[in-house]
């Protein structure tokens, strides 16, 4: 018995901790648009940093601009047309942005809807709102011309759009598909390198939903997977569809394969963060050599090198640099050099990746509100 309470209170802390056209473009084009963006964000060109307001009284995304350094100056504010929680979302990706970097997409979880922004050098402007599919959104991913949306309430579903030319969406008929069950606390969807997949992470299940997606963009599934730690939080893919997933109780990482009939494997189970706690968002870099999360309850950013066989092994015993309390999000740079990290009422840390996986703090700016979610940069 006394163990049974050890373990639900440190549920219970890790929950605390980590809540602050129809044509479908394939995989080759999405990839080509990738790496169209990175030669364009190539070492010595400035680009932006997004983060989502999340207030109740109006919805707005925050603008940084980042300097060929890497470093960041605070650039306005774009309301998003709809409204948030007021309170953090407990999830990754509440902001997304397309392959090419010239669509921003933004949950507002509040009035159940998405905001879709053209980006251009002059910043950002509002395109469309359309209905989340479901209740609180609060993650979305997309490839291609196809967004899927993960709404967290009402039981929970995921919920795909096919995006036209002119920055609006319909709904994909026959894409919306519940998750494993109701009150799972899902934290993330994203799509999978090659498309074929969308993965969904379950906190209160501790396990890992995917979803087969068609040459139409509509998905079917999910088939549902145990996950190696306790409460999958945050994740990312590695460049052959390794899945790399936070465990936020577990102060842990895993690593998985995703075969190409969608089917996941276990590399590296739980792999500790070495007493950092609440690991709950996670990013690798685009070369797939280093995965790094963020631990809210540590305030830390801890750092993995990945090897060729998607095993994972800790850098600098566990803290590989210290940011500060409320940390809550983490996003590269199109190009992967530089690390940005949000804190909940408080700043954005600006950090760069050096060749060894390291991290080089290079500044701080802004003040957030405990209310804001997600993180994007360019």
């Amino acid at each position: 018995m006394l163990h049974r309470h050890i373990a639900l209170a440190a549920l219970a802390a890790g929950v605390a901790a980590c809540s602050q056209d129809r044509a479908i473009t394939g995989p080759a084009a999405a990839t080509a648009a990738r790496l169209a963006a990175s030669a364009a964000a190539a070492d010595g060109a400035p680009g932006a940093v997004y983060t989502l307001m999340n207030l109740a009284s109006g919805n707005a995304v925050a603008i940084f601009a980042r300097a060929a350094d890497g470093t960041l100056n605070a650039a306005g504010t774009v309301a998003t047309g709809g409204t948030g929680t007021g309170s953090g979302l407990g999830s990754q990706g509440a902001l997304a942005l397309s392959d090419n970097g010239r669509w921003l997409f933004a949950v507002n979880a509040g009035s159940n809807d998405v905001s879709i922004f053209r980006v251009s050098p002059a910043g950002l402007s509002l395109t469309s709102r359309i209905p989340s599919g479901g209740a609180q959104p609060i993650s979305l991913t997309v490839r291609g011309n196809v967004l899927y949306v993960l709404n967290g309430a009402g039981g929970g579903n995921i919920a795909g759009f096919a995006l036209d030319a002119n920055g609006g969406a319909t709904p994909i008929a026959g894409s919306s598909r519940a998750l494993s069950g109701t009150a799972v606390g899902p934290a993330q969807v994203a799509f999978s390198r090659d498309g074929r997949s969308l993965v969904v992470t379950e906190k209160n299940t501790n396990s890992i939903d995917v979803y087969a997606v068609g040459p139409d963009g509509a998905a079917t599934g999910p088939t549902n997977y145990p996950s190696a730690g306790v409460e999958p939080f945050g994740f990312a893919f590695g460049l052959r569809n390794e899945l790399f997933v936070s465990e936020a109780v577990s102060g842990s990482a895993s690593s998985y394969t995703l075969g190409a009939s969608g089917a996941l494997r276990l590399e590296s189970g739980s792999v500790s963060t070495q007493g950092q706690r609440a690991p709950c968002w996670l990013v690798v870099t685009n070369d797939g050599r280093f995965a790094y999360t963020a631990n809210a309850g540590s305030g830390t950013i801890s750092g993995f090198a990945v090897g060729t066989d998607a095993t994972l092994r800790p850098l600098d015993g566990g803290a590989t640099a210290v940011v500060g309390s409320g940390n809550i999000d983490l996003a590269f740079s199109v190009n992967s050099r530089y690390l940005y990290q949000l804190r909940s009422s408080g700043p954005i840390t600006a950090l760069r990746v050096e060749n060894d996986g390291h991290l080089t703090t290079l500044g701080v700016v802004g003040a957030m509100p405990g209310s804001v979610a997600g993180l994007v940069a360019q």
